[in-house]
């Protein structure tokens, strides 16, 4: 049985992208409150960290906006609106990645739904031969049979399953680095429990 290498993280060569974490599924998401405080923590992370973010909206006009508490406009995070399921089938959204990002062969990836937009984002990231992480604690389903599911099998396709402490730690690589001591703050309050 050959063993898959895990590539290990870099915030030089890594990309976070936020999928569809909008208001009207605030209360049909198993665990919304607790994704949603990992996302926030992996984006302030990603920030101190210079790791470049990307979030998208699926059909905002009947499923509403990205929710505010991630407040994306303050860290000039491009939103895009798509109606395919996949972040990648969206032309805008490939494109970016594509002209704004083509060094970057690591992906992280948090949001909604598992067993969806997720699944399909991963499927077509790892066809385009990213090293996919996702971030488990900060991506859910509206059951968790779903997402249970839905992690099993990408992780058999090629998938890493992480957590946010694990991504945040491993960018940063080194306690004695300067951004140490603010990532350490955003990872000492306990993530509330996301049914993990």
């Amino acid at each position: 049985m050959s063993r898959q290498m895990l590539p290990k993280l870099s915030a030089s060569n890594s990309l976070l992208l936020i999928c569809d974490m909008q208001e009207r599924f605030r209360n049909t998401i198993k665990y919304f409150p607790a994704i949603l405080q990992v996302a926030q923590r992996l984006l302030e992370g990603s920030k101190l960290l210079g790791l470049p973010v990307v979030a998208t909206e699926q059909y905002p006009k009947g499923l509403g906006r990205t929710v505010a508490e991630l407040d994306l406009a303050k860290y000039n995070v491009p939103v895009f609106e798509k109606t395919c399921f996949s972040m990648l089938q969206c032309d805008k959204v490939a494109s970016h990645i594509q002209s704004q990002f083509s060094d970057r062969k690591t992906v992280i990836l948090c949001g909604i739904e598992a067993h969806v937009c997720i699944y399909q984002t991963t499927i077509d990231l790892l066809e385009k031969n990213f090293n996919v992480h996702l971030v488990v604690d900060a991506i859910s389903s509206r059951n968790q049979v779903d997402r249970f599911f839905a992690f099993r099998q990408l992780e058999r396709l090629g998938a890493f399953l992480t957590t946010n402490e694990c991504v945040l730690l491993g960018l940063v690589q080194d306690a004695g680095k300067p951004q140490f001591r603010e990532v350490q703050k955003l990872i000492m309050n306990l993530t509330p429990d996301s049914g993990l």
